[in-house]
């Protein structure tokens, strides 16, 4: 039987396959929907069965379908690692590879990791999707990014989750600021001075809220933000201070910005990677996923002793 179709007809498959929307899957692989569409066609047309079942919200696999797309990842997937045994990473058909994040681990922890990665794979485009935790774990679920870097998720079905670092809230100043000075601050302490803080729908702000239920003369914020991100843009133009992760942080030769340990309580976040469960990642995703292992250990931060 002659084959009517071709590797770009098996990615067009998968990539719907995995996102179960059609516009979604033509954007994914750099076509206009109406040739996706023709691809998708082709190769049903070619195999003489229905691959799909298509409605005016959702696509979904028809039993041959899901048979066939278990059968064609097995197959993108070695074909993956032949060529990366030949000729490396850079020379696989996934020539990028898209990472979800929550904005406060990009600045000073994902810079780092994507900087070494260039020079392990620089023809390999990376893409960042910055956004809220929810927003992270949507994009993880749906497959519009290969992994991703959070703070929940440890408790979703769909999902696996690898701790990487447990780290702390640390008080955000400037360094003419008089908490500044200080070894550790309390958020009592905190309260006492202008407090910019996360908006209510911020993970963190959830996190917070959370830790800080019982505590009497809690900060009051005068600034509010939707990012962390944003609230040290406001800290570093002497508006105040904020509670932010350590993560988030510049390191002790910023020139303007600096970290104080925060207590009473003491309050963590436990940050790690996403994956969709029982799927395997492409080589070039893989050794980006790999790499935030060998880069944590350099990256953890230490706030002032207490």
């Amino acid at each position: 039987m002659a084959i009517n179709f071709d590797l770009n007809d098996l990615l067009a498959f998968r990539a719907v396959a995995e996102l179960s929307n059609f516009r979604k899957a033509a954007e994914s692989v750099h076509l206009s929907q109406p040739a996706f569409s023709r691809r998708i066609d082709k190769l049903e047309q070619a195999l003489g069965v229905r691959l799909l079942e298509r409605t005016t919200r959702r696509v979904t696999l028809t039993a041959v379908g899901r048979d066939f797309e278990r059968k064609v990842r097995e197959l993108l997937d070695e074909l993956d690692n032949t060529l990366l045994g030949i000729r490396g990473v850079a020379a696989t058909r996934m020539g990028e590879v898209t990472v979800a994040c929550v904005p406060s681990t990009v600045y000073y922890y994902l810079s780092e990791v994507i900087r070494r990665y260039h020079v392990q794979a620089p023809k390999v485009r990376v893409k960042v999707l910055d956004a809220g935790a929810n927003e992270v774990l949507a994009a993880v679920s749906r497959g519009e990014a290969d992994f991703g870097l959070n703070f929940i998720g440890a408790q979703e079905g769909e999902l696996d989750f690898e701790p990487l670092v447990e780290e702390r809230f640390v008080a955000a100043c400037r360094r003419d600021h008089p908490v500044a000075k200080m070894h550790r601050v309390s958020w009592a302490q905190l309260g006492q001075h202008d407090y910019i803080s996360v908006g209510r729908t911020s993970g963190n702000r959830v996190l917070l809220d959370q830790a800080l239920a019982g505590i009497k003369d809690r900060p009051q914020a005068i600034y509010e933000a939707q990012h962390v991100t944003t609230t040290l843009g406001l800290v570093e133009a002497g508006l105040g201070i904020a509670a932010v992760p350590s993560m988030a942080m510049p390191g002790p030769d910023h020139p303007l910005l600096v970290s104080v340990p925060l207590v009473d309580p003491v309050i963590t976040r436990k940050v790690g990677l996403i994956r969709r469960r029982g799927r395997s990642l492409s080589p070039a995703a893989q050794q980006l996923y790999d790499l935030f292992s060998e880069v944590k250990s350099r990256r953890r931060r230490k706030p002032k002793p207490d």
